[in-house]
């Protein structure tokens, strides 16, 4: 029998826990802390940022010790928020004084390789290439692969990172949706992977996650109808749209938006469409699992 892992993957707006002896799953949450509140702007971790991410990491010390996983099988990533952060050394001090573990910032390749892995886990059977977008608070990744990622691509465009740039209004003016289309786009044409190149296109993370819940018609937030949901692009775009006309409050009173998400959403769904737009595919594959299981299944035992 493996031995019990526990997997952190510290986002941009997310810190997520994944505790179990797989493919058994004790433990599954997260809690949005928005650590990378104003880095695009300042370079640097917010004190009130730093204070949410590390009362979140001793909660989650807490049940890493209660489910008795040893130190040597915890493994703790960072990405885009900590790698753009002049003060990143503080936070990971912060952490491991936490948690008795050093945390790691994954480079964007590393990022994208993780979350291929985990996402691709439970899709057997799907047409290859597969293409994961793994859509975050400060990044978002492009993976094409089979087996393995044959080609991967870090982007640095994500819900929070976007809003904080773009979408000052509430809801979004015209002109603002216009020039965060503008970025989006730009970096999609230069980015070296085609989302044209996808036999099967997988959606991870909260953004998609959220998305389909919407295209569902969920009366609340439920994981086991999302995971593996297959959704024809149409609905996606316009519920993408929708999210994007929205006021904050209108969003709020959908059933299934988590109110930490409830401000950046219309950032991450037009990076959802834009990339769509280019797939050749005519549904999308919502995943629960993404870079949390990568880094799960990552850890020796």
């Amino acid at each position: 029998m493996r031995a019990p892992v526990a997997a952190i993957d510290c986002g941009t707006n997310t810190i997520k826990l994944l505790i179990g002896a797989l493919p058994d799953v004790a433990v599954r949450t997260s809690r949005m802390v928005r650590l990378g509140q104003g880095v695009d702007a300042t370079g640097r971790l917010a004190p009130e940022a730093l204070d949410r991410a590390f009362a979140a990491i001793e909660e989650y010390a807490d049940l890493i010790a209660a489910h008795d996983v040893a130190p040597e099988h915890v493994r703790f990533c960072a990405t885009s928020a900590t790698r753009d952060a002049e003060n990143a050394a503080e936070f990971a001090a912060g952490v491991e004084a936490r948690l008795g573990v050093r945390p790691e910032v994954l480079s964007g390749t590393e990022e994208a390789a993780l979350a291929y892995a985990g996402a691709v886990r439970g899709l057997a059977d799907a047409a290859r290439p597969v293409l994961v977008i793994d859509v975050g608070g400060g990044s978002t990744e492009l993976i094409l692969g089979d087996a393995e990622p044959t080609a991967a691509h870090s982007m640095d465009i994500g819900s929070v990172r976007l809003t904080e740039r773009f979408l000052r209004s509430d809801p979004p003016t015209a002109d603002e949706v216009a020039a965060c289309v503008a970025h989006v786009d730009a970096q999609l044409d230069a980015c070296p992977v085609d989302p044209a190149a996808g036999a099967t296109v997988v959606g991870v993370a909260g953004t998609f996650t959220s998305v389909a819940a919407g295209v569902l018609r969920l009366a609340a937030f439920d994981p086991d109808a999302i995971d593996h949901a297959r959704l024809p692009l149409a609905d996606v775009h316009r519920l993408c749209d929708a999210l994007v006309a929205m006021t904050t409050a209108q969003r709020l009173e959908l059933g299934w938006m988590h109110p930490g998400r409830a401000d950046v959403i219309p950032a991450g769904a037009i990076i959802v469409s834009r990339v769509l737009a280019r797939a050749s595919v005519g549904h999308l594959v919502v995943a629960e699992a993404d870079i949390l299981d990568g880094i799960a299944w990552s850890i020796p035992t």
